[in-house]
């Protein structure tokens, strides 16, 4: 796995997945020891220190489900309740690269993510071509407004570092997709 995909993996793990999700039980570990700095090809070295000092699974499940879980969450984590967009549109294009079908809605926050990963390790096209499409239509045209919304709503450290570890490794993997030549 590469750096984009590792990323892309991990924010879109910490979005999708409730904190006290038994598959997210290795990386919340990683994180709480202090660990994933050394794997983390950002320069977020401060930010990834305020995911550690505040990465307690139990404490973060009650702030996980009033940020985003269920009728009453602060901040919905899918691109069609920030923009009048159907849900629908970015399944068919994910399912048009190959990738498939998930049990969740396409259009959540993490789930586009862990698609930028999918894309980076699976596509069968031009993989980087993909990317920009996913990145561009998907998920740049609100995820500041969506990351913005977390960091303001967050009542503890872990989501606030969280949306902003994500806001500036959304820019660095667009940057480093710029920089990618096409096939």
């Amino acid at each position: 796995m590469n750096d984009f995909s590792m990323v892309c993996r991990v924010l879109g793990t910490l979005f999708y997945r409730q904190p006290q999700d038994a598959t997210l039980a290795p990386l919340m570990a990683l994180i709480g020891e202090g660990k994933l700095a050394a794997h983390w090809p950002l320069e977020q070295d401060a930010l990834l220190a305020r995911l550690q000092q505040s990465c307690d699974p139990t404490a973060l499940a009650g702030q996980y489900a009033r940020l985003f879980a269920g009728d009453e969450a602060m901040v919905s984590p899918l691109r069609s309740a920030w923009l009048a967009a159907d849900a629908g549109e970015v399944g068919a294009f994910l399912q048009q690269l190959g990738m498939p079908a998930g049990d969740g809605p396409a259009d959540h926050f993490g789930a586009l993510l862990l698609a930028g990963s999918w894309l980076e390790d699976h596509a069968r096209l031009d993989e980087t071509l993909a990317q920009r499409q996913l990145f561009d239509r998907f998920l740049l045209p609100w995820s500041d407004g969506f990351l913005a919304k977390v960091e303001a709503c967050a009542t503890g450290d872990f989501y606030r570092a969280l949306a902003i570890v994500s806001r500036e490794a959304l820019e660095a993997l667009r940057e480093e997709l710029d920089e990618t030549p096409t096939a």
